[in-house]
């Protein structure tokens, strides 16, 4: 439970309202309440402010001490032998831990997960996309090492299966998935790019052609 759940816990408590009644309040569920309490929700400063109102006591002392209290172990571990990472890791964890998405890291057949990686769920949505749409696939070769991509670097990207121009995609042809940068030639004709320095493409009919997901962001593995 985190110190902010805690005291609007107590406080609710001494006040006599319960979760259901304090959610009505406010224009919330019962369940919202309870995650806020346990620590699992982190909310914003104005419902925390209309919180204080609802139970008459002033919350914000409450939420600056949060930040006093993981500065100061921030502080303290800098100047010891242990590592410093892993206190405030703990409790930014606890803080976070609600608005953080689980990423799945997937080989070009998107059969099973080899991993996951966080990154931050906003609006219910991750990098301006569905969350259940997004995942890193691990690059399987060196065939596309012209757009800076080798074999086990991690592409971040979102399933489509629109055909956009200039754009690098996993995608499936003859049977066979692989990353290719699409150039459309006209309207029935694409031209899939490996390599640009060397100019290693082909061509293909579009109806052959199969979109999985189109790469937005590569991290390199050294």
């Amino acid at each position: 439970m985190s110190r902010l759940g805690e005291k609007i816990k107590g406080l609710r408590i001494e006040a006599g309202i319960s979760q259901k009644q304090l959610g009505k309040k406010l224009g919330v569920s019962e369940s919202f309440v309870n995650e806020v309490e346990s620590g699992r929700k982190v909310i914003n400063q104005n419902l925390i402010d209309r919180i204080g109102k609802v139970l008459g006591k002033n919350l914000n002392d409450i939420t600056m001490s949060f930040e006093e209290e993981v500065y100061k172990e921030e502080k303290d571990n800098k100047y010891n032998n242990e590592p410093k990472k892993e206190k405030v890791s703990e409790v930014w964890d606890e803080a976070f831990g609600s608005v953080l998405k689980n990423i799945p890291i997937y080989k070009y057949d998107l059969n099973k997960a080899l991993g996951s990686k966080q990154l931050p769920l906003v609006g219910n949505k991750v990098e301006g996309y569905a969350q259940d749409k997004v995942f890193y696939i691990e690059i399987q070769d060196d065939e596309m090492i012209g757009f800076r991509m080798a074999k086990g670097d991690l592409a971040f990207a979102h399933m489509t299966h629109e055909i956009e121009n200039n754009c690098i995609c996993l995608i499936e042809y003859g049977g066979i998935r692989k990353v290719r940068q699409i150039k459309k030639l006209d309207s029935n004709k694409v031209l899939l790019i490996s390599n640009p320095n060397s100019v290693r493409a082909e061509t293909i009919e579009m109806r052959d052609l199969k979109v999985i997901a189109k790469l937005h962001r590569l991290e390199i593995i050294l």
